[in-house]
């Protein structure tokens, strides 16, 4: 048993780690200002004599009273619609929240997982992309606050590993999806599926020809704690390396949903990246890991998830 802090606990990701580590009878610390999490994806977990949440902004410095074994930074906006309207905030989370998160790992001599993201690699000019890869990222464009902020947060891990010795892993985490995604999240998955559900036209950015690939959240809690179990401190993709086009995913939806929506087309946002394809070649070899649930299967529980938010 050990006893866990995650950082952003509350969110979408955090919550399903928070469920994952009390389900192996691990305590787990939930840290989270909720400016982007929610008391609802924790509420089940409330009553457990395990579980304890902590109101705080990691921008400031994180004080935990006893033993801490793992600190996991998973705080952040995530979504454009997020980070569009909090970039500042997006920037001292990645920056300063990432600091602190490794401050408490350092005194608490704890692993310390961060979780970067697939959006490092920028507008990527190469597919599949791999760790070596170093990325096209504009760093004065609208997405670079979280861009950079997660390269930033990479650079200050591997610096507390090489300078303090600190026990690191980096995870980055290509598109995940799953219950208790926000209605509102802004990215394809739940605005397609909330479209198709209400009726209403599915807005596909473009021609729709950009390309993203889908791991369902199950698959990706596993590679996260196949990955702390390991001994790599080198960044590592989670994702799912099958990638589809964006109007060929509005039209999976359609079929999954019974929806008769209209696609309609809008203009493509700046920087908005062109394709999206993991390469999970490390994960394979060094974690044994590779995403196992099917699309059709994962969107099924997520469009069910969808439908019970909606009818209550």
């Amino acid at each position: 048993m050990a006893r866990v802090l995650i950082t952003g606990g509350a969110g979408f990701i955090g919550s399903h780690l928070c469920e994952s580590f009390l389900g192996r009878g691990d305590e787990v610390v939930c840290v989270d200002n909720f400016s982007t999490g929610s008391r609802e994806n924790v509420a089940s977990f409330l009553s457990h004599q395990k579980f304890t949440v902590i109101g705080h902004d990691v921008t400031r410095f994180i004080h935990v009273d006893g033993a801490v074994d793992m600190v996991l930074h998973f705080a952040s906006p995530a979504s454009p619609v997020d980070y569009l309207e909090l970039p500042i905030p997006t920037l001292k989370v990645g920056s300063l929240g990432t600091h602190n998160a490794l401050g408490l790992a350092k005194a608490k001599k704890a692993l310390f997982l961060l979780a970067s993201t697939s959006e490092v690699y920028g507008d990527p000019l190469i597919k599949p992309q791999r760790e070596d890869y170093w990325g096209n990222v504009n760093p004065i464009g609208p997405r670079g606050v979280y861009d950079e902020a997660k390269r930033f947060a990479e650079a200050m891990t591997m610096a507390y590993h090489y300078y303090h010795g600190l026990d690191s892993r980096i995870a980055r985490i290509f598109n995940t999806y799953g219950p208790r995604m926000r209605m509102k999240d802004g990215r394809v998955v739940p605005n397609f599926i909330a479209q198709a559900l209400k009726g209403e036209a599915l807005t596909v950015y473009g021609k729709g020809t950009q390309t993203r690939s889908f791991v369902y959240i199950d698959d990706l809690i596993r590679g996260l704690h196949r990955l702390l179990e390991s001994d790599y401190h080198l960044p590592v993709n989670l994702g799912n390396p099958h990638e589809m086009t964006i109007l060929d995913f509005a039209h999976k939806i359609l079929e999954l949903t019974g929806s008769q929506s209209p696609i309609v087309f809008r203009p493509l946002p700046q920087d908005d990246p062109q394709v999206r394809q993991p390469d999970i070649s490390k994960a394979r070899e060094m974690l044994g890991w590779e995403p196992q649930i099917p699309l059709e299967e994962g969107l099924s529980k997520t469009i069910q998830y969808f439908k019970e938010r909606l009818q209550r």
